[in-house]
């Protein structure tokens, strides 16, 4: 096992019963579409031990349960011969249910089963009001009786059993807090949400962390707009069954808060988080009534229906794939720009209350994945719903106060945020000022964040001093973006008259005052010439360019989309912050490697989303030997017989070897080059 091991020993020691090695969902789950929190609540029942040899048969026992009580789609048919045959069977499925208001009775409905109209026990659904929305996990116990012609289903319903711990104490999970520390107790959070501690800075951690603010704070808004594949919405379907994770596009009114047809209480009654998926999308249409009832239900907590009003305590939480870079968007429109229109809404976004910079998440890979312990899914999902009922912002006054200028609203969005992230990484209430900074400092950014994008979307937004005093000093926030990128910030006329707290600055490229005259030429290389690199070979003349086009054949080889990768590194180096590029290569695959080329071509995009450099590429046999080329918007066709291939073979798995990094101390092989200007 990797990691800590003396933060394993610790967790074992203190936490026994209550936490699971995190490799041995993926185990068990094989091609179960179940989630995380259904499996580690098996696993917590039979899995809960330090000894290897009961942890092995305890694998064993939860595979053969998932074996033969979990229903595939595929093999619903099968279990329903079973439950014919023996005359009843437990069974693994999400169920919902729904009144018959013509009959009087509530109806049950299988997922995976494919089962409707299920009679089900008044005592079921007053014991577990969450089945009549979209579905809850359950283990069921279903018998058969025969079927006839009347209208009640030959289908039985035992008994029913919703997959949770049923009861946690929160005082004994707030005393042995107190025997981590910080950075071990976030760590153990990181290993409880699957991840590796190990490959997350303390930010990277906090931006984590974050996500789960929404389970354990009454009414919080959250958004996360980012690139792809970083793992956005995977906390809300996996870590709680508190949560539900709709797709933006799905919700309807009657839906999300009440349907007026039957008075049926909708998602927002029942679950602690809502939590919507692919919430981005410039062009998706959107009910202009559901917007303006979730700014009223976001701002007051209430929606009504007719002339009867409903409070209710769930959370919101956003989270979709931005379009373009973050310089891009700070240069060029704002952070919220992918939302439809009907959301890119002054008063709708002012309710969010945190605004998690997506682009600073990594994009998951298999080393980001832990295998240490960390606390079964259920147990700190119903550690969270109880923590709701606290409120965590007095240790922010015990230190500091904010600033005057901060409005009543941005205050309860800061105080929540970092009520939040108490309760998550300080549940005994223990936190040292220096740690409290910590939080507030993220609060107050989280906030900020959103502020600076309601300025730009609509003026009657002023700017706000994000600030708080420490002491006798006053101490000023800005977003690591402001920090970053200052110059996309600074308006025409502003002085810089405040001094904010240092953080490592990215140093903004600059051009030469003089612009080199270019024209077109050709320029033979001989064999063995060191001093070439693609920066002299082709900056000059892709300055300027918003679409480069590549046109070579032999991109197929793992070196040749190195050589690939090295000329986007050097495009993005010299590309203008707040500018986004388009790259488009044209190539061929080998007959027998189109797989291949492609899963290559698909981990360079993957890799470089969001940078400002955006990829895409196509396979075309027909292209010739001689179509090397690298084409701009500008005009500029530059012509190389060697397409990018110039480099004679050099060591580039040492990483002591100069070359490897340095393209001018490689030698290249004789090629010819051409500059036309179209």
């Amino acid at each position: 096992m990797s990691g800590n091991m003396g933060l394993e020993q610790k967790i074992i020691k203190h936490f026994e019963g209550k936490v699971v090695r995190k490799d041995l969902t993926k185990f068990v789950k094989g091609n179960a579409v179940v989630p995380t929190y259904v499996l580690e609540y098996l696993l917590g029942q039979h899995c809960a031990s330090s000894d290897d040899e009961i942890v092995t048969q305890g694998v064993e026992k939860v595979k053969e349960i998932i074996k033969k009580h979990f229903v595939h789609r595929d093999e619903a048919e099968a279990v329903k011969h079973d439950i014919v045959t023996k005359g009843n069977h437990r069974v693994i499925d999400k169920v919902s249910a729904r009144l018959n208001d013509r009959r009087g009775i509530y109806e049950a409905e299988f997922a995976n089963l494919g089962l409707k109209k299920v009679t089900i026990s008044n005592d079921i659904i007053a014991n577990h009001k969450k089945l009549l929305t979209s579905g809850v996990w359950c283990i069921v116990n279903l018998s058969y009786l025969g079927g006839d012609e009347g209208n009640d289903s030959p289908w039985v319903i035992e008994s029913l059993k919703p997959i949770q711990i049923s009861h946690v104490d929160l005082e004994e999970f707030k005393s042995l807090r107190s025997h981590f520390t910080k950075d071990e107790w976030i760590d153990l959070l990181m290993q409880s949400i699957g991840l590796n501690p190990e490959q997350f800075n303390f930010r990277g951690k906090l931006i984590q962390l974050t996500r789960m603010v929404s389970f354990c704070e009454n009414n919080y808004n959250l958004i996360e707009l980012g690139p792809k594949g970083t793992g956005k919405s995977h906390i809300y379907s996996e870590l709680s069954p508190h949560g539900m994770l709709i797709s933006g596009g799905e919700v309807t009114q009657a839906k999300l808060f009440v349907n007026n047809s039957n008075g049926q209480i909708g998602l927002v009654g029942y679950w602690d988080n809502v939590a919507f998926d692919e919430f981005a999308g410039i062009t998706k249409r959107v009910d202009k009534n559901l917007v303006d009832t979730m700014k009223n239900y976001m701002a007051n907590k209430s929606f009504s229906r007719g002339s009867s009003p409903y409070g209710a305590a769930a959370s919101f939480s956003f989270v979709g794939n931005t379009m373009h870079s973050v310089t891009h968007m700070i240069k060029h429109s704002d952070l919220f720009e992918a939302l439809p229109k009907a959301y890119h809404d002054s008063a709708f976004l002012d309710r969010i209350h945190c605004y998690i910079p997506g682009w600073e998440v990594q994009k998951l890979r298999n080393e980001l994945f832990t295998d240490g312990n960390g606390f079964i899914a259920d147990y700190l999902a119903e550690i969270l719903k109880v923590l709701r009922k606290d409120d965590y912002s007095h240790l922010c006054s015990k230190y500091f106060e904010l600033s005057e200028g901060i409005t009543t609203r941005d205050r309860t969005a800061v105080l929540k945020t970092f009520s939040g992230l108490c309760k998550i990484i300080y549940p005994h209430g223990d936190c040292s000022k220096e740690e409290a900074k910590e939080l507030l400092d993220f609060a107050l950014e989280g906030r900020r964040r959103v502020k600076n994008q309601l300025a730009i979307i609509d003026e009657t937004f002023s700017e706000v001093e994000f600030s708080y005093t420490n002491g006798t000093n006053k101490i000023a926030v800005l977003t690591l973006e402001e920090k970053q990128y200052p110059s996309l910030f600074k308006k025409e006329g502003d002085e810089e008259t405040e001094t904010y707290e240092e953080i490592p600055m990215v140093v903004e490229r600059t051009t030469t005052p003089k612009e080199e005259l270019l024209s077109g030429k050709h320029v033979v290389y001989e064999e063995n010439t060191k001093g070439v690199s693609y920066e002299k070979l082709f900056a000059p003349y892709l300055k300027g360019a918003r679409r480069i086009t590549i046109n070579d054949p032999y991109l197929r080889l793992f070196y040749q989309v190195k050589n690939l990768m090295e000329f986007i590194q050097m495009v993005h180096k010299n590309k203008t912050i707040g500018e986004d590029i388009e790259i488009s290569v044209v190539t061929k695959y080998d007959e027998f490697k189109e797989q291949e080329s492609e899963e290559r071509f698909e981990q360079l995009k993957e890799s470089i989303d969001g940078s400002g450099i955006v990829f895409d590429y196509e396979f075309d046999q027909s292209l010739s030997f001689h179509a090397r080329s690298i084409e701009t918007d500008t005009g500029w066709k530059i012509s190389i017989d060697r397409g990018l291939d110039i480099f004679q073979p050099y060591d580039f798995k040492n990483p002591f070897n100069l070359a490897n990094t340095l393209q001018e101390e490689r030698e290249v092989k004789k090629f010819e080059i051409t500059y036309l200007r179209e």
